[in-house]
């Protein structure tokens, strides 16, 4: 059991888990911030500032959660076979899942305590240099907001729980099989029908639940966390049919790559392997969603606070909100793109008897590769396509919901912000070409004897 605890994966884990706690914390740094500069506001600004403080703060434990829980996953469904050996030799179900579960204890532990303290000292950092430039006013602000122990926390508890609950699937298996190799088996969406009804339900629900947040935010800015619950619902609902979802989008998306050998073969592992495939891709959705999201919503609310009658107290809100929502917008391209190389790398580890059966029945070191680089692309082409359209319509709901109620604003189109739209594509085309080189380059060196 020693054996699991040494595992080079916990390098990727650590490294989303203290991305996904300093993000939690960073969030709540920048509300708190802003509470700092307009809090003596009253009447609606106050309200609206409560408002965004909630959504924040649900956003920063959310996106922990799914993060963190997600890439847990994709490390423990590579170990199968080493969990699966130790029970041959004797090792008990209930020893090997409570290893699993301290191992993920442990990474939380450690990742969320680096991210506590990158969070904070980054975000202090920031406020100083945005006063000493005079992009912020130079008033006294909250040093560390008690709530930024909240994220940590969860980060904490949802990667002991992702190592818990993602040890039970591999227990399943039994010590006879050990002695073979294990594979994760098609049609895994099929035999889960509960799971794709309650999905369907939720995200039928989440936008109905969205809607009436923005309508409600006609009349006051609270608006804003009814089309959060919304929001999450809808998401939620997103995630647990994704097994059913992404596999079918990469397919699709698959085709686009033409009709050789390494094409083909790259958009039928996506169907052949759903939890594979939606662990490597899900992240990247998460990010892109995020990422537009945040950006949709700055544009937008800008674009309706400048519609109202000036002032400087507005003026300065606008400034300090929309500096904070690019800082977190940036943040957050930071996250999808560690995500989906991490989890690309780890695949591809996880497959070298795969890809050496491939070399041993003909495949040459360029067609290996080539299937590298096209599962690659199809996984971010697919990922960001979903993620920019859910962005656009939470960004939107974001802002309506808040703002709404200002003025005789009502509904307005959401505001786009092309250029970064523009830069999230480019970035995700090179991210497909990065995610795919190390993979790509191992593959490459394996030899066919070695079947």
């Amino acid at each position: 059991m020693r054996a699991l605890a040494h595992s080079r994966d916990h390098a990727t884990s650590l490294l989303v888990t203290a991305l996904a706690s300093a993000f939690g914390v960073s969030l709540i740094q920048a509300t708190s911030m802003l509470s700092d500069v307009v809090g003596s506001q009253g009447g609606t600004a106050g309200t609206a500032l409560f408002s965004v403080a909630a959504v924040f703060i649900g956003l920063s434990m959310y996106v922990a959660s799914i993060v963190t829980a997600n890439t847990f996953a994709t490390v423990v469904a590579g170990r199968t076979a080493t969990i699966a050996l130790l029970r041959l030799i004797g090792a008990g179900a209930g020893a090997l899942r409570s290893s699993v579960a301290r191992e993920g204890l442990l990474v939380g532990l450690v990742g969320a305590a680096l991210g506590l303290v990158i969070g904070v000292a980054g975000s202090s950092a920031a406020r100083s240099f945005a006063v000493s430039r005079g992009k912020m006013p130079d008033i006294d602000y909250t040093t560390v907001h008690p709530l930024v122990l909240l994220p940590a926390v969860m980060v904490v508890l949802t990667t002991w729980i992702a190592a818990r609950v993602g040890s039970r699937r591999v227990l399943a298996v039994t010590p006879i099989q050990a002695t073979g190799h294990i594979v994760e088996t098609p049609d895994v969406a099929a035999r889960r029908p509960v799971r794709t009804a309650l999905s369907i339900i939720a995200v039928g629900g989440g936008f109905v639940v969205l809607g009436l947040g923005v309508l409600l935010g006609l009349m006051t800015p609270t608006g804003v966390i009814v089309a959060f619950f919304g929001g999450l619902i809808s998401f939620t609902g997103i995630v647990l049919g994704a097994t059913s979802i992404m596999p079918a989008t990469l397919s699709g998306v698959g085709k686009l790559f033409g009709n050789s050998a390494s094409a083909r073969l790259a958009a039928a592992n996506a169907v052949r392997y759903p939890q594979r495939s939606t662990r490597t891709t899900i992240g990247l959705v998460i990010g892109v969603t995020l990422v537009v999201t945040l950006a949709v919503a700055s544009a937008s609310y800008a674009t309706i606070m400048r519609s109202q009658p000036g002032s400087e107290d507005i003026e300065q809100a606008l400034n300090v909100t929309t500096a904070i929502l690019g800082g977190l917008v940036g943040f957050s391209a930071v996250i999808a793109a560690v995500g989906m190389v991490s989890n690309m790398t780890l695949s591809v580890l996880q497959r070298t008897r795969e890809l050496v059966l491939l070399r041993a029945l003909g495949f040459t070191r360029k067609q290996l590769r080539a299937t590298i680089f096209y599962e690659s692309a199809q996984m971010v082409i697919a990922s960001v396509g979903l993620g920019v359209v859910l962005g656009v319509i939470y960004g939107w709901a974001a802002a309506q919901s808040l703002l709404g109620s200002i003025g005789d604003t009502g509904l307005t189109a959401p505001t786009l912000p092309w250029g970064l739209v523009a830069g999230t594509v480019l970035a995700a085309g090179i991210l497909a070409l990065v995610a795919s080189l190390t993979p790509a380059r191992r593959a490459g060196r394996l030899s066919p004897a070695a079947a």
